[in-house]
């Protein structure tokens, strides 16, 4: 088990992100960083039917190069929240577990959170428990040089890199649209719960060797 894992904040994390969680003694999420856009950081990944779909949360303009990710403002100029539960319902009404979670979901994305990591810590707070994970998750109080811990991940996890070999592996499980696309991996954990439900935990233990 790790003892300390470093982590970015994420919009509904990936699959990935939750293995980590799992194996994890204890969980520091990273709110002293700059923001960086086109990340998870305030994104997260599922599959429809017309393939990869990006929910994606607004956020307000600003120098986001300079700007702490703590800092981060939620846009509710656009219609985000209707444009997610929308495409969740587009993409996994069908599957076996949507009508058992959607509830609590709806209420993270309807939640009117002004800023971005407090929506993000209220998404990863519910994916934890629908999951069935109760490792202890704080915030970081200051930045920490990327690399100089072994279980930093906060750059490693994105949705532009690949993993090094042997790092994760990803278990198929059905997915709605596999039929169409195959087996789609790093999607959000939305995906694993709506479509396995209580197995969830399961199969997240065997995502790192």
């Amino acid at each position: 088990m790790t003892e300390r894992l470093l982590l970015s904040s994420a919009y509904f994390p990936p699959v990935h992100y939750m293995a980590l969680i799992s194996k994890a003694a204890r969980v520091s999420i990273e709110k002293e960083e700059n923001y960086q856009k086109q990340t998870y950081r305030n994104r997260c990944n599922i599959i429809s039917s017309n393939g990869l779909q990006s929910l994606t949360v607004p956020v307000l303009l600003g120098s986001f190069h300079k700007m702490p990710v703590k800092d981060i403002r939620i846009d509710y100029s656009k219609r985000w929240q209707q444009l997610h539960l929308r495409g969740l319902r587009a993409s996994y009404a069908s599957s076996p577990y949507y009508q058992f979670y959607i509830e609590d979901v709806e209420k993270v994305i309807l939640k009117g959170h002004q800023f971005l990591i407090d929506l993000n810590m209220h998404s990863l707070n519910v994916v934890m428990a629908l999951s069935g994970i109760n490792t202890p998750i704080t915030y970081t109080e200051e930045f920490e040089t990327p690399g100089k811990g072994k279980y930093d991940f906060r750059y490693m996890i994105s949705p532009k890199k690949n993993f090094p070999p042997g790092l994760f592996t990803f278990p198929a499980y059905p997915q709605v649209f596999s039929d169409r696309w195959g087996f789609t991996e790093k999607l959000s954990t939305l995906d694993l719960l709506f479509n396995i439900g209580p197995e969830c935990s399961a199969l997240l233990d065997v995502v790192i060797p």
